[in-house]
């Protein structure tokens, strides 16, 4: 906790110099003890700890889809910060932000609440979730689709050992399709297993499906929309 008031508090020295005048001299200005909302806006944002590369030594790395930053938005204790640069470290389910003038922050995960970004031209929304019942569905989780009934996917890294004598461990991704219905987490990986949990109105899905032949597959998590989003007009 000390070394992140502390880095809070570097960042915010930087802030305060960059914009001229001392601290002192801009809380002159206002009555309130941070001078502006840009600063006050800083320590939330910037309230986490340096972050190190400790997988140097294993092949691939432990990012999702790419280890660049990419443009998003990130939200915490309700503060939205837009236009930011971040990337995800799957592996400790983190998330990144450069930090001015140099270095990687891994920000305080119990402050996020969301955050979003662009890859390749297509937007991803992550929340926070904590399931003490469900340790393998907590943490940050992709929201394909969000009603009464939610989809969504967990990505994970994991290593493995390497395959002959003198190679690298590596990494390698993985992903769980969870749906959350009436506030439980469950994991699906086939067709069968979504009706399983929509079983109130399975009748009515398998119909819905072969009529409009919908392909469920864990290969496409998208496939399993049409599904959900038909459950929700049915079942009001």
């Amino acid at each position: 906790m000390k070394r992140d008031i502390l880095i809070a508090v570097a960042i915010l020295l930087f802030i305060t110099k960059s914009a001229g005048g001392s601290p002192a001299e801009l809380h002159d200005s206002y009555k309130s003890p941070f001078p502006d909302d840009s600063i006050r806006n800083s320590l939330i944002l910037y309230n986490g700890r340096i972050w190190q590369d400790l997988f140097y030594m294993i092949e691939g790395d432990q990012f999702l889809f790419t280890k660049e930053f990419m443009p998003g938005t990130l939200t915490m204790n309700g503060k939205t910060f837009r236009n930011i640069r971040l990337k995800v470290d799957i592996f400790n389910d983190e998330v990144l932000i450069p930090v001015p003038g140099g270095g990687i922050l891994q920000v305080n995960k119990e402050m996020v609440d969301s955050f979003s970004f662009v890859f390749q031209n297509k937007n991803y929304r992550f929340v926070k979730a904590v399931q003490e019942k469900s340790a393998e569905s907590s943490g940050y989780l992709n929201v394909l689709f969000s009603g009464k009934t939610a989809l969504c996917i967990k990505y994970f890294k994991k290593t493995e050992p390497p395959g002959g004598e003198g190679e690298l461990d590596r990494f390698y991704q993985g992903m769980k399709i969870i749906v959350v219905k009436d506030a439980i987490f469950i994991q699906v990986k086939n067709r069968k297993d979504l009706l399983m949990v929509l079983n109130d109105h399975r009748e009515e899905l398998n119909s819905y499906i072969k009529k409009n032949h919908i392909a469920v597959s864990a290969q496409d998590p998208e496939s399993f929309i049409p599904v959900i989003r038909y459950y929700e007009q049915i079942s009001n």
